[in-house]
Formats: C-alpha cells, sequence, structure tokens
C-alpha cells in the first residue's frame, strides 16, 4: 500500500510517520514544506495542480493530511487549516489515483461542553475559538468533497514530543524550572478545566486503523475520560519525584492544593526518578537532592511565573470523548494511560536539567 503522509514533521505526524514505517506492507512518501521530505510542497501556497500532477506520479493508495497549525492569527490560520486542505481536496478530485483520504481534525472543532457529557460525532459543533472555527471548516470540505474520505477528530494528545508551549508542556517545564532552582513551590493557573487526554502514540494507531478501513465520515479519538488539569499536574509531580506546594492562582476559596505529589512515590515516577538520576551522574550533572533544596543559583521568584490560562482553546471548562464509533467501526482502543505519557513527557523536560 503507498501511503503519502502530508505533514510528517510535525507532532502528530512523527507518530504516524513510525507506525506507518513499522508496517512491512507500506510504502510511505512524506512531503512537507521542510528539507528532509521526500518532496517538498507547502499546501498553504502550493497550488491544487501541481499536487495533482505529483498525486498522478505517485499513486497513492491513502492519503494522510496531519498538516496544519496550532497558533497564530485567524487568517494565519485559515491559511494553514482550511485553505491547505481545500488544495488536497481539489488535488484528489482531479486526480486519477483514487486515493482514501485520512484528514486529522480536533477537538476543538466542537467548542464547549456540558460538564458530565461526552461528546459523540452527531454533536452540533460550536467553536470558540478561531483555530476550532478553521479546523471545522477544513472538516467540512472533507466530507463534502465526495472523496472516500475520513476524519479523525483528536482530543488532547499527549506522550513524547509533546510541544513545550502546550498546557502540559508548560506544566512540566514550570516543574522543571522548580526543581532545577530548588523552589518549594509552584503558582499556575487554569487547573480546574477537563480535558480529554489521549496519547500522540494511540493517535497514531488510530491513524493506521484509519488508513485500512472503509470508514468514513468524523470518528473522535480519545480517551473517554475527562481528566482536571489539576490532576494530571500531581501525577506529573508523582511522576518527577516534585513535592513542593502547588499553589492555584484562580482557585476559588479553600481549594487550594498546597502539596502535590511525592519524591519517594513507589510508581512509574519513581522509576524515572531513578533512571534519570542515572542519567545525570552518568553526564556529570548536579541535581537537587531534595525539593527543597536551596542552590547557590536560585532564581528570582519572578521565574515561577503564572502559567495563566493554558487552555485558550475555545472548548470551555470540559471536554469527554465518546470513542464507541472509533472502538466499533476502527477497532481501536486507547492502550497507553495518562501517567505513561507524562512519564515521557517529565523525562524529555528533566534531560534539559
Amino acid at each position: 500500500m503507498r501511503v503519502l503522509l502530508i505533514g510528517a514533521n510535525g507532532y502528530i505526524g512523527r507518530f504516524v510517520a513510525d507506525r506507518l514505517l513499522a508496517d512491512p506492507a507500506v510504502q510511505l512518501t512524506a512531503l512537507g514544506r521542510g528539507d528532509d521530505a521526500d518532496v517538498r510542497f507547502d499546501l498553504s501556497t502550493g497550488s491544487p495542480g501541481a499536487l495533482t500532477r505529483f498525486l498522478d506520479a505517485v499513486h497513492p493508495g491513502v492519503v494522510v493530511n496531519c498538516a496544519g497549525a496550532t497558533r497564530g492569527g485567524a487568517r494565519e490560520l485559515a491559511r494553514h487549516n482550511t485553505v491547505a486542505v481545500a488544495t488536497v481536496c481539489e488535488a484528489l478530485r482531479r486526480s486519477g489515483c483514487g486515493a482514501r483520504l485520512v484528514q486529522i481534525g480536533c477537538s476543538s472543532e466542537y467548542g464547549p461542553s456540558q460538564p458530565g457529557s461526552s461528546t459523540a460525532e452527531d454533536a452540533v459543533p460550536r467553536p470558540g475559538g478561531p483555530y476550532g472555527v478553521s479546523k471545522l471548516a477544513a472538516t467540512e470540505l472533507v466530507l463534502g468533497s465526495g472523496l472516500d474520505a475520513v476524519v479523525l477528530r483528536v482530543f488532547s494528545p499527549a506522550g513524547p514530543g509533546t510541544p513545550a508551549g502546550s498546557p502540559l508542556g508548560r506544566l512540566a517545564e514550570a516543574m522543571r524550572r522548580a526543581m532545577q532552582s530548588g523552589d518549594g513551590e509552584l503558582r499556575l493557573g487554569g487547573l480546574g478545566v477537563q480535558r480529554d487526554f489521549v496519547d500522540v502514540r494511540d493517535v497514531a494507531r488510530a491513524v493506521h486503523a484509519a488508513s485500512l478501513s472503509a470508514a468514513q465520515g468524523v470518528i473522535n479519538i480519545g480517551s473517554g475520560r475527562a481528566v482536571r488539569l489539576r490532576d494530571a499536574a500531581a501525577t506529573l509531580a508523582r511522576v518527577a519525584g516534585y513535592g513542593g506546594a502547588l499553589h492555584e492562582l484562580d482557585a476559588p476559596p479553600g481549594a487550594l492544593r498546597p502539596a502535590i505529589g511525592h519524591p519517594r512515590a513507589e510508581s512509574v515516577g519513581h522509576r524515572v526518578e531513578s533512571l534519570l538520576h542515572q542519567r545525570t551522574e552518568s553526564l556529570g550533572l548536579h541535581r537537587p537532592d531534595s525539593p527543597g533544596h536551596r542552590g547557590d543559583h536560585r532564581a528570582d521568584a519572578e521565574h515561577a511565573a503564572p502559567v495563566a490560562h493554558p487552555y485558550p482553546d475555545g472548548c470551555g471548562g470540559w471536554q469527554q470523548a465518546d470513542v464507541r464509533t472509533a472502538r466499533d467501526r476502527l477497532g481501536w482502543r486507547p492502550r497507553i494511560n495518562l501517567e505513561e505519557s507524562l512519564a515521557d513527557i517529565w523525562m524529555e523536560a528533566a534531560c534539559r536539567i
């Protein structure tokens, strides 16, 4: 099976590429803007005609589109998330390759959900920001294209490679800074939101399954369980061995959680901490012996700047996926739990200590 992967250098695209390359039946070609792509092509500026000629030459059976932008103004988001998908759809319509399209969508297309509810694919989308609007417009283009196509609406991806600017990435970086400087407290905001985290490697498995299936329409990809960011922070602290205090800047009265984690918790976190200790010792690096350590390199108090409102995704305080369609139509279920995803996020952050 010939697969054309667009956006192989992105967060999700890298893991999709690894998953597809592990399948001996797949012949993978990567198309993108970077120098390491097999073929360089910018969807946001390239013409459908040029892409059509390439499709006719390669003749893929499946096109997977992981390309897009998550940040920027409305015009930039529309160009990278909507216009680019219009180019893909038009090129596929013109081409004689007859390829199936697997498009990566996102949960921001749904917008806010009722607390306690699970969002199914038939929910009426009400995106709360320009990113969600641009992705929803792309989904509508795919669904209305007449192509053999499926859109995977990915909820909140986590795990290795998590961008440092993402909410979980910022949490890990703030904790790394606190541990490196010996700070006994973190001041954070926006920890009351609840999101459905799904490991990026499980997302890649879903893309692989969708490439092989005949499923069409929209399919949610998530864990099916909403987790409060405050609880994710507590798990991350346990994984990191951080026993300091967490101060929530926007918590209601009486809702402060002054202590999270324990440096000697017997869990995945304890094992990861041991591995990190061995790694830093072998490299001749120094790490604080305890969360309360006060080294000579302690930064000013301003270093623990608040992580305010870490979820500007327009989805309100709650999101949880109904993942029954993925189970029934793709035979897919998430396998990697959040603690393992957070352990991998922390491993990467800790290597910067």
